[in-house]
This record gives structure tokens, sequence and C-alpha cells, in this order.
């Protein structure tokens, strides 16, 4: 219990140090923000500072901060350690560029951003694995709740009847302007998910020492051996580091009134989800008592284990609040995957979305895969979960690359001593946890573990060098320009 308390404590001293630290090397000004300039009623629309909060955090908190969690909780109490330092050095950082640069670009994707600071050929690449990401991570959004609402309806609402309905949901959070549906859902769902959170902590904590919450340890307790490196830093994406944030902060970055309301939306999000995933990896692992009972439990599908952890902890009506929650939060990230997949094609293909026969042109083919693909999860015992595996390590290459974009930026507008490392530093850390896992994992190349682990270090020290290569051409040229 003391490490977790300390983990708390640890997120929001990042956010109020770390976060300031962010906030100044990016340095906002008084410049207007999409949401002034172009104001098209449809995508880039003011919010309120705390609505846009509460809507960056539905977004980017969907399945991953609670399934990923408990997954990531089969390593042990290790999994503490990555979710805090993953989250204030690496994914509130890259949170936070992902939508400050954006909104500097009138709310441009990490794909048009890729292109700008990475060259076309990166931009089109960026394109088509930003669409795949988003279109796995609505489907992934699709089937964990659609699953979870058949344990607790009628045997007649099973699981392909509520696949259907969230579809036919996500098909007018898609179409809809930003503040029709989403603006005026989320900031209510925002404190359910909260209150949630808390009720799963409280049962925890105030249990009567029924359970034990395990302190931090640095050994590997995965039942089946599998390795901390780069495992665990794939499994737990959304609570630590998360690339499907990059395609969700260029949507929140269109509707804030201020480049200086960034920290708290951006950072503060990411921090706040961190917060939900330290809960339930805590949780996981207490409730159980044992990783090895926890991976049983998730064998059966996380869905199940949430389920069980809810109504067991807090009881009936707890459990149903917890439930909700559960239910509530991945579906808000669903919606916006398929949302932020409709802006990224709409770029591509110079689409005015402010008409919405153009918005139904590109929505309706994405929900149409969306549900092959939610047909696929259901008919198949390991579906969800083979579509989770791909997600999570498309997800984090795609954070790696989105790191990499805002060092390019950084370096471009004169932050080339020591503000690009801010950036630099886990863009590297993603390159060796990205290509490591390709190269060794089941669903990748399969090859010797020390192989992979030597070939991942040497890429990320390849692109590494290439930075400090840049890093010192930048540092050149602005002494040649004080020189003239």
């Amino acid at each position: 219990m003391v490490s977790l308390a300390i983990s708390f404590v640890v997120l929001i001293v990042g956010y109020l140090v770390y976060g300031r630290i962010t906030e100044k090397i990016f340095a906002p000004d008084d410049r207007q923000t999409p949401a002034i300039a172009i104001n098209d009623g449809v995508d880039c629309v003011p919010m309120a500072k705390w609505k846009a909060f509460l809507v960056q955090l539905l977004n980017i908190a969907g399945t991953g901060p609670i399934f990923g969690a408990l997954m990531g909780a089969v390593f042990g109490p290790v999994v503490f350690l990555w979710i805090v330092f993953g989250s204030i050095l690496g994914g509130a950082v890259h949170d936070y560029m992902s939508g400050m640069i954006s909104a500097r670009h009138g709310g441009a994707s990490i794909a048009e951003l890729s292109g700008h600071y990475l060259g076309g050929v990166v931009k089109w690449i960026m394109r088509i694995f930003s669409v795949v990401l988003l279109v796995l991570c609505g489907t992934v959004f699709v089937t964990s709740p659609a699953s979870l609402l058949d344990r607790l309806t009628p045997a007649w609402m099973n699981g392909t009847f509520w696949a259907i309905v969230i579809l036919a949901y996500y098909l007018l959070a898609t179409l809809l302007p930003i503040d029709k549906l989403i603006g005026r859902l989320y900031p209510v769902f925002g404190v359910l998910l909260i209150v949630m959170a808390g009720a799963a902590m409280g049962g925890i904590i105030f249990s009567g020492g029924r359970y034990t919450i395990p302190e931090l340890s640095l050994q590997n307790l995965h039942p089946d051996g599998t390795p901390v490196w780069p495992y665990m830093f794939i499994t737990v994406a959304c609570g630590a580091v998360s690339g499907f944030h990059a395609t969700q902060s260029p949507m929140i970055a269109k509707c804030i009134r201020s480049e200086k309301e960034g920290r708290a939306v951006f950072y503060g999000a990411m921090i706040g989800e961190s917060v939900i995933a330290l809960v339930w990896a805590a949780a996981g692992v207490a409730f159980y008592g044992t990783t090895q009972l926890l991976s049983e439990a998730l064998k059966g599908g996380a869905a199940n284990a949430v389920y069980e952890i809810s109504t067991g902890v807090l009881g009936g009506v707890g459990g149903v609040l917890a439930i909700a929650g559960v239910i509530v939060c991945p579906i808000t990230s669903g919606d916006t995957a398929f949302r932020s997949a409709r802006l990224i094609l709409a770029e591509t293909f110079h689409l005015d979305q402010t008409k919405i026969r153009n918005r139904l042109l590109i929505t309706i083919p994405l929900l149409a895969v969306g549900g092959l693909l939610t047909w696929f999860a259901v008919v198949n015992d390991n579906g969800f979960q083979t579509i989770w595996r791909y997600f999570s390590w498309s997800n984090q290459t795609l954070a790696m690359i989105a790191l990499w974009v805002a060092t390019a930026y950084l370096l471009k507008n004169g932050k080339y001593r020591f503000g690009s490392l801010l950036t630099a530093f886990p863009a590297t850390f993603m390159t060796a946890v990205s290509i490591t896992y390709l190269l060794m994992a089941q669903e990748g190349f399969r090859l010797n573990q020390l192989v992979s682990y030597i070939a991942g270090a040497a890429a990320a020290a390849v692109l590494f060098a290439y930075y400090l290569y840049m890093l010192l051409q930048r540092i050149r040229a602005g002494h040649a320009a004080q020189t003239v």
C-alpha cells in the first residue's frame, strides 16, 4: 500500500514540476487557436478548459488503462514504475506535444505533422498506419464493452446485439459536430469514470484486510516467465505511453481556447489516466492475491476479470457503478477513434467536413471495416487477444514516431540545446521497446531473445546518434548566425 500511495504522490508532483518544465520548453503564447481562428461549427469548436480536459480524458482513457493495466499487473508490482515514470517522462510529454504542435498547425493530425517534420514518405506511412491503428482501436473498444454488457443483460441481448448498438452510437458520434453529442455527454461520463476508479480503490483499501496491495518489487512475477522487457512496456500502453493519444490530442487541439490551457488539458489528462491505470493494476493483484490467479482470470477475457473484481470488491450496487464506468470508458474512446480516422482521411483526400455528405462518405466504410473486425473478434475464441496484441504494438510504434516528430519540431524551433532532449530520450526508449518486441514477439519475427535485445538497442542507438548529429548541426548553425 505504501508503494501505491507514493506512486500517486509522484504522479501529482510530476504534473506540477515536470509538466511545468514541458510547458516552459514549448512556450505557449497568446496566438489564436484553431477553435478561435477557424471555428467551423463541426470539429473546431471552442470548449471551456474543464470540459476540454474531461473530453480528452475520456478520449484517451478507454479499455487501455484498465485492461492493459490488469494484463501488465501479471508481471507484478514492477508495473507501478512503468506507469508512473513512463507517464511523467514519456506519455504526458507525448500527449502535450502532440496536442500543442497540432494547435500550431491548425489542428493538423499526427500524420500531417509527421510529413511536415519528417518528410513526405513518413507522412504517407503515418496516414496508413494511423488509420489502421484507429480502426483496430475502435474495434477493441466495441468488443470489450459488448462482452461485458452481454454478461449483465438478458440472453437475447448478446455480444452481437450490443456490438451493433455500440457501432450505431459510433456512427452518430463520428458524424455530429463535436459539441452536440461528445461535448455534452463526456463531462457526465468523466465524473462517472473518476467516481468509479475511486470506488474500486476504496473497496480495496477499506476491505478490513481482506485484500492486500503488494509493495514495489523489481522481481518479474509473470507465471509464464514472459520477460518484462519489452513485453510489459507494450502491454501497458495507455496507462504510460500511448501512440493512440497522438491521434486524439489533435482533436482537442481544435477545441482549446488558449495555448496556455494545454498543460492542464493534455499533460493533466495523461496523469489522470495513469491514476486510473494504477488503481486497476493494484486492484488486479490485490483481488486475486497472486499473479498466477490473475493470469488465469485474464484467460477468460479481460472483461471477465473486471466483472469479478468490481462485484467482488464492491458488491452489487458498487459493482454496477464500477462496471458502468468500465463500459463507458472504452466506448468514449472508440467513438473518437473513428472520428479521428475520419479527420485523417479528410485531410488526405481534401474533403470539406462541414458538409454532411463528405462525412458520410468516409464514416460508413470505416464503420463497415470496424464491424467486420468486431465479428472476427466475437466468433474467434482468441479474437480479442489477437487484435489487442497487434493494437498494442502498433500503438507503441506510433508513440515512438510521434515523439520523434516532437523532437524534430523542437530542433526546428530553436530548442536544440536541452529542450529537444525532453522528447528525444523517450523517443529513443520507445524505439528500443517497439523494435525489440517486433523482432521477438509471436506476431513478429520470433527471433532469439538476445538477438532481439541487441538489434532493438542498436536501432535506438542509431536514431539517437542521428538526433545528436542534427542537434550539432543546429548548434553550429546558431553559432554561425550569431557571428554574422
